[in-house]
């Protein structure tokens, strides 16, 4: 009988083992460790991610299920103890390494000239509660932590994550972020800084963002509108030379705002360093940003980012990192495949079929009936 790979086996194919071991060396992440090494606490976390557990106890029995499995994908079973000890205190940074290693692979494909990328910028909230999660405390009654991300519009990819207290404003995490010169970068009024808009656009960046309804624009031009659309106006001006205490604004340079009608009737004023492509083009950029609302919503959905198996400050970081892990794994290997066109439905199929003897390729096509055997082997083959 021909013999198949688990599905669970061929998703873990796609990590970058010979990197992982790396980094684990270099973070110290092994040392002294008897009983559950970073590798089968990754393995671990994705069964949890990609079977849909909720818990420890339910990751911890399902792998139990499944122990003559965990041989061939590397991985072993593990106690809920044990697990929750490696969550609390091995060090976020590694898996965070990982998903910026393998993000960067998956993008390694999109031929793009420099200045084709566009990036969009954004965070989530999820809450938190419990004993330990006294980091994350914003006010006597609310507690919770932020996802900040870049997500590649075209790719349709996060390339960064971090994870911060959701007192941190959404700026003070960008201001961290990488930039990448010559990018198009797509954020909404939580991004409101001259200063940063400065940097990026000194990086040879295309801002597109929104005005805040009372900021000023000194016109010094109007652009020709086209005939049919919603745009009600395109002007370029200067924003006010002070802010606020006085304050010089580092961006002095030209912008542009660009007037746009959507199809609730709402009136947008976007913003944008670029003075010469079309209204439309800066308009539609602007309206991209829905992409990574709908990133969000999908993981909330999908994956495991709303309910915790752990609530310290490291915990949060390594099951957030491994989430983002998870969902590369299901858009590489969604990729590899033409039978199922849907994110949801492929992933519905992989949750369904994780441990099972398949073809990703083929998870919903019947398995052919077994050829002319012995009674062991007919079991053998119901089974798998």
């Amino acid at each position: 009988m021909r013999h198949h790979n688990s599905v669970f086996h061929d998703l873990l194919k796609r990590i970058p083992w010979a990197w992982f071991d790396r980094l684990v060396a270099a973070h110290g992440a092994d040392i002294r460790v008897r009983r559950l090494r970073s590798r089968d606490q990754l393995i671990a976390l994705l069964y949890g991610q990609l079977s849909g557990a909720g818990s420890l106890r339910e990751i911890v029995g399902g792998l139990h299920s499944h122990k003559a499995r965990l041989y061939h994908v590397g991985g072993r079973a593990v106690q809920r103890s044990t697990l929750a000890d490696a969550n609390a205190k091995r060090p976020a940074g590694l898996f965070a390494e990982l998903f910026a290693e393998m993000a960067g692979c998956a993008g390694r494909g999109l031929r793009r000239k420099i200045g084709e990328a566009t990036y969009l910028i954004d965070a989530t909230g999820v809450r938190l509660g419990g004993r330990g999660s006294e980091w994350a405390h914003f006010s006597s009654k609310a507690c919770g932590a932020k996802v900040h991300v870049i997500y590649d519009a075209d790719g349709e990819r996060p390339i960064y994550a971090s994870v911060t207290a959701a007192k941190v404003n959404d700026i003070t995490a960008a201001k961290e972020m990488p930039v990448e010169a010559g990018a198009t970068y797509v954020f909404d009024l939580g991004y409101y800084d001259y200063g940063w808009w400065a940097a990026l656009d000194g990086a040879g960046c295309r801002i597109v963002t929104r005005f805040k309804s009372n900021t000023p624009l000194t016109v010094s031009a109007e652009r020709t509108l086209p005939e049919d659309g919603n745009i009600l106006s395109d002007r370029i001006g200067l924003l006010p030379q002070r802010q606020a205490r006085s304050r010089k604004n580092p961006f002095s340079k030209p912008v542009r705002e660009v007037r746009v009608r959507t199809d609730t009737g709402k009136v947008l004023r976007i913003l944008s360093n670029d003075l010469e492509a079309p209204a439309r083009e800066i308009a539609d950029l602007y309206k991209r940003r829905w992409a990574v609302e709908l990133f969000f919503r999908w993981v909330k959905q999908n994956l495991k980012i709303k309910h915790f198996l752990g609530v310290s400050e490291n915990a949060v970081r390594i099951q957030v990192a491994v989430a983002l892990i998870a969902y590369l794994l299901l858009h590489l290997a969604k990729a590899a495949q033409s039978t199922v066109k849907s994110p949801l439905a492929f992933a519905r199929l992989v949750r369904a079929n994780l441990m099972h003897r398949k073809r990703i390729d083929q998870l919903i096509r019947p398995q052919p009936p077994p050829p002319k055997c012995n009674k062991q082997t007919a079991i053998q083959w119901l089974l798998t």
